[in-house]
Parts: C-alpha cells; structure tokens; sequence
C-alpha cells in the first residue's frame, strides 16, 4: 500500500496535526474514549478524526469504529469539514457528518477555539448481529461532548444569566457573580458564540455497509430494498410485506430493480457518446485480459501503439472473452438508432453499459453497487468503491500495481471533477 500512500490514493487529503496543544487535545479525547494517549507528535486526520498513523500505533484500523456502528468522532478544527472520510464501515458517513459540520458551523467554529469535540453518532443499535439490525437504524443522533466540558459550562453560565435577568434579587448574589464570571472565562460570552450544536439529528437514507460481506440498502416510499449475501443472517427473514430481498449474485434481478425504479441512466446516444463510457469500458476490458493472459507483461512503455499491437496479435483471445467486440457493436447500433434495447443485452454485459441517473440522490451509492458488476473497471472501482478497489489492489502484481496507480494519475487525479462529469455526469 505504500505506492497508493506516495501518491495520494489512499489516506489522501487528511489535515496534518503538529500543534503542541491539538495534540494534547486530541489525546483528551482518546482517553475519553478509554484509548491510550498518542506519543506521535506529528499525525493526519480526516474529516471524523480518524488518523491512519494512529490507528498503526494502536494496531486498531477500527479504534474509532469499534463494533462497526455508532461511529465516534474527534473534532479538533472546522477545517476537518473539507476532507473526506477514509475509513468507515458506512458509505453515509461521511454524508452525514458533512450534514452536522454544515449544521452546526458556528458552534463548532466557537467551541473548538478552546476545546475538542468529539462523541458518538448513535443509532438505536450497538451492534450488528443480522439484517434486521440494519433495516432497524433509521436516524442517528450525534452525542456531542467536548473535553474541558466548554458544553456544559456554557449551559450552566446559560442557566445564571436566565437566573439574573427573572429574578429580582439575584445580582445581589456574590458567589453566583463569580461563578459566572469564572465561567465566562472558560465559554466566553455566550450572547454572541452559539456553543452548543443545535442539530444533531440526521436521517439514515440509503447506504452501503461493509457489514455481512458487503450490503446495499436502499429506501423508497413503500419498499425498502436490501442486496446483499443470501448467506447474511436474517436474510429474507424480516417483513417480506415491506422488504425485498436480492441477492447480489442475482445480476438481472438488481439491474431490473435500479431501472424500474429510475435509479439508472438510460443507455442512449444523448450521453453515451459524449462520455466516453463505452470506450473506458473497453480499454479496462482490454487491460485486465492483458493482465490475466500475459503476467510478465511490460506495462512501462504501453501506450495506444502499443496497445493496438497486442491487440492484433490476439484477436482470437479478445473475440472468445467478447466484452471488447460486444462494446464496439454497442457503439455502432448507438451511431445507427441512438439508443439500445436493453432487453435483449446479455445479463453479464447490461451493467458495462449502465451508470447511474445523475440527479438521483442515490447516484453516488448506485454507481457504487455497479462496480461490483464490473470489477475489470479499476478506475470506476477506486472513484465509487474504494474498499473494493483496496481489496482488488492486493491481488495484483507488482507490476500492474505500477500501471494502475499511473492509470489514476493520469486520468482520475489529474482532475477528478471534470472526470466524474463526462463518464458519470456528476
């Protein structure tokens, strides 16, 4: 994984952590969390607090996730509400804890001037045993604690200056006096910092779990979808009058459940030839049969030239595979009739043409669950599927590994936005 850390591809975009007093912040709340204190004085965080540095110097990859639910955060700085989340076992994580920072910013702007937040985004769950469990978390709630208690002072010097201003006599209160003021000095003046989160409950929409294998649940007005292992306890077990059940093996059924539900793009000339969906598709196809066919490949001077040439020299390779001359038949019929009928696609091949409908507010997670129909696509893997995309890494060799990282860099990385706009649409 050292290649993917040298090139930002993984654990890529934390803030850094060097400041004498942050770090001491941050082991306050470590040790609220009933966790060892740091001794690194230099260290990255993401946008919940986790540290992959730390993580390593406690030999826990899960110290902010323990049971995999009720996820625990440390909030050292409002800049942490830019970066992104990189290790979760929610694919709404980082949504949702967007949704707090964006909620509740001058509370946390006022709070962390002199403390740390951190706490827990509780469900009604603690851990999770089977799918019934999941289906059961519908909201989280974020616990919000800070270190110094600036909350609870500042509730309390809340409470006194009610007490001053009702009752009549209170400022002849000597020991209230200075109770406030010793008070103000730690809150400051609360007529001015809201310190205290005022929205900290969100709703838990559709998402991907790393739980039981890998599970996909998505919600609509009357039915709730889950798609995962038929081997995951509880599996069709729970409300069958309210929730459906697909198994992840079961390609036709999944595919017919995104497009009746409008979570899928149509395949039709108005984007596919102008995304390049289909020609991507097809150098990932080539790619990964070169991959398996040829282990000793040299992928250093690979380049179109080079590329054409090996596919003429195993034509017969590529025809009997068929996923490179179906995508080429795609892009003919689409040229003559601007559009494709999909009922007659094969069901291995429907999702090489499928992304998802871009004003969707499911689009990120669909496009998620459709790498997982095309696992070749390496680059579509890491853009929506970075779990899966780690997970496909340690199988490659060395190698490929080279050639993959450079593939991102000079596709994805290079500008992220505008690549995720012409092959997606987002």
């Amino acid at each position: 994984m050292k290649r993917l850390y040298d090139n930002e591809l993984i654990y890529g975009r934390l803030l850094t952590v060097t400041q004498p007093h942050l770090v001491e912040r941050y082991n306050k709340a470590l040790k609220a969390f009933g966790l060892p204190a740091t001794v690194l004085e230099r260290f990255d965080i993401d946008k919940t607090g986790f540290s992959p540095q730390i993580a390593d110097e406690l030999d826990d990859p899960n110290y902010l996730d323990p049971n995999g639910v009720n996820r625990r955060f440390i909030i050292l700085t409002p800049a942490q509400s830019t970066l992104p989340v990189v290790h979760t076992c929610f694919s709404n994580t980082e949504a949702l804890v967007y949704e707090f920072y964006n909620s509740n910013s001058r509370a946390i702007q006022a709070l962390t001037i002199k403390d740390v937040i951190y706490g827990e985004i509780e469900d009604n769950v603690s851990t999770v045993r089977d799918v019934e469990d999941l289906l059961s978390i519908e909201q989280v709630e974020f616990k919000v604690l800070s270190a110094d208690d600036v909350l609870g002072k500042a509730a309390t010097l809340r409470s006194l200056v009610d007490r001053l201003k009702t009752e009549p006599e209170a400022w002849r209160d000597d020991a209230m006096l200075e109770r406030m003021v010793d008070l103000a000095k730690v809150a400051g003046d609360i007529r001015e910092n809201r310190l205290v989160p005022d929205q900290v409950v969100f709703r838990h929409d559709a998402f991907w779990t790393s739980h039981f294998g890998g599970c996909y649940i998505f919600n609509d007005e009357k039915m709730t979808t889950v798609i995962c292992d038929p081997d995951a306890p509880g599996f069709r077990r729970s409300r069958p009058w309210q929730v459906s059940y697909l198994s992840i093996r079961d390609q036709a059924r999944i595919f017919r459940f995104l497009a009746e539900t409008g979570r899928l793009d149509p395949p039709r000339a108005s984007w596919l030839e102008t995304s390049g969906l289909l020609e991507h598709r097809a150098e990932m196809a080539i790619r990964a049969l070169l991959r398996k066919s040829d282990p000793d490949a040299d992928y250093s001077g690979m380049d179109a030239v080079w590329l054409q040439t090996w596919m003429h020299r195993n034509a017969g390779l590529i025809n009997e595979e068929g996923t490179y001359p179906f995508l080429n038949a795609i892009k003919r019929e689409i040229a003559q009739t601007g559009r494709v009928d999909i009922g007659r696609i094969p069901d291995r091949f429907r999702f090489l043409l499928a992304r998802a409908r871009p004003e969707h507010k499911d689009a990120w997670l669909v496009n998620r669950l459709i790498t997982e129909f095309v696992p070749d696509d390496f680059v579509s893997r890491y853009v929506f599927n970075k779990q899966g995309f780690y997970a496909d890494y340690t199988g490659y060799d060395d190698a490929f590994r080279q050639h993959v990282v450079e593939t991102l860099k000079n596709t994805y990385l290079t500008d992220k936005a505008a690549f995720r706009k012409r092959l997606y649409g987002l």
